[in-house]
């Protein structure tokens, strides 16, 4: 069973099996996280294949400029002599240009439509004669260089460029054709599209990361604002059971004589004012916990808060020991603090009803010891539980009464009572020091 949510000092505070508003909640979590996951990897493709198309441009743009700084400097250095029907490449050899990491080849025709290779550099990076041929017809038909995509010896692909020279009253021609590394060609190619390919699912493998994560601190408030609801509707529902029922029998018709029909009526306005003070606690706590109110901090005195809950149980044998204390707290939620002390006490010191409830206030502790049957052994690892009952009622009563305690900064305890019975108390801190 997997956690739901995880309070302070690792303290779980649900689980999600069998809860379909929790599980309803978990799958917007996820569809978050997958429509956040998809706009990134579409936002990406998009920027990828553009930076891919602009990239592409600029390189073949910079790969053409290279190529035609080569023809263009190699064709100022092809001369043709006088009366000769050969150029004359001897300034091409010693040339830069012509001996760089370029490849080149000069091919030359006399008029008869064949062309020879009169020079070449890196030939296996050119294309094959018919296709350096069919450069050459074109250049010259053209007029002008020319730039062509093609494949080179080993049918890698390269791009060429080709440059005509003519002559003026000869029948010679000549043509200066460069080409690119396809080596070179090929791995900047696939180092883009590798890295694009490389970084975009990084990017889309982090945001999904940081979505889901995101998303998940996002709706945990809400997560804990559903968790409180279902916690409210458990605790009213099985704190109020036990009132309903009973406020079902009392009021059943039938007849009575005068004194028993006063005292149904009793019984059961005593039992409206329980559910009352039931569910004005589970609202109190419910609301403070989704953050609708906060707790009021005001200077009370505790001996007085305690005498003024006891006297709402008229009926029961309690006696009371004060001594002035002041503590800093919500005189309402003190209140239902003391009230489910008492409570608790009256049920389960029933086993012995000619012995009274001891209430005991002092130095910011109030005290309730009852006379019955001692600590149940369920309730020894943790009384102050919610759900855990020593066999009579919910086991919700305690827990408020740790809630509160824990709210103002005091704490809760239950121990055994010498001669029988239990001890069950609350610690407030002293109130701060007035330095003004």
């Amino acid at each position: 069973m997997n956690s739901l949510l995880d309070g302070p000092g690792g303290r779980t505070i649900g689980t999600v099996a069998a809860r379909p508003a929790v599980a309803r909640l978990r799958r917007t979590r996820w569809h978050l996280t997958a429509l956040i996951t998809a706009v990134t990897a579409t936002a990406l493709t998009i920027l990828g294949l553009v930076a891919a198309t602009i990239d592409s441009r600029s390189r073949d743009h910079a790969i053409d400029n290279s190529l035609d700084r080569v023809v263009t400097g190699l064709y100022r250095a092809i001369n043709l002599p006088p009366d000769e029907d050969a150029v004359d490449l001897s300034q091409i050899e010693n040339d830069t240009l012509a001996n760089g990491e370029t490849a080149v080849m000069i091919v030359s025709s006399d008029g008869d439509g064949k062309w020879t290779e009169s020079y070449a550099h890196l030939r296996s990076w050119l294309p094959k004669d018919d296709g350096a041929a069919a450069l050459a017809d074109d250049a010259v038909f053209a007029d002008e260089t020319v730039f062509r995509d093609g494949f080179d010896n080993m049918g890698r692909p390269v791009r060429i460029a080709a440059t005509p020279i003519s002559w003026e009253n000869s029948r010679v021609k000549a043509v200066v054709i460069a080409g690119t590394n396809p080596g070179l060609w090929d791995r900047d190619r696939a180092l883009l599209i590798w890295g694009l390919a490389v970084g975009g699912g990084t990017l889309v493998a982090l945001s999904a990361i940081a979505g889901h994560v995101l998303s998940g601190r996002s709706m945990r408030q809400v997560m804990v604002m559903v968790e409180e609801q279902e916690r409210f509707l458990g605790d009213a529902a099985h704190e109020l059971r036990t009132p309903l029922t009973t406020l079902r029998l009392v009021t059943e018709p039938r007849e009575r004589a005068a004194p028993d029909s006063r005292r149904a009526l009793t019984d059961a306005r005593s039992l409206g004012d329980r559910m009352e003070r039931i569910v004005a606690g589970l609202l109190a706590r419910a609301r403070m916990q989704a953050g609708v109110t906060t707790m009021e901090r005001v200077q009370l005195l505790l001996d007085q808060l305690t005498e003024a809950v006891v006297e709402e149980f008229p009926q029961a044998n309690i006696a009371v020991q004060v001594n002035p204390t002041v503590v800093v707290g919500d005189p309402s939620l003190l209140s239902l603090a003391v009230r489910n002390l008492i409570e608790n006490a009256i049920v389960h010191g029933a086993v012995n009803r000619s012995a009274p409830i001891e209430v005991h206030v002092a130095d910011g502790r109030v005290r309730v010891r009852d006379h019955g049957a001692g600590i149940n052994p369920q309730l020894s690892s943790n009384p102050f539980q919610r759900g855990v009952t020593g066999g009579r009622g919910s086991g919700i009563g305690l827990a408020l009464v740790a809630w509160i305690a824990d709210l103002h900064g005091g704490s809760a305890s239950m121990e055994p009572a010498a001669g029988g019975g239990t001890i069950v108390s609350i610690a407030l801190p002293p109130p701060p020091l007035d330095h003004s």
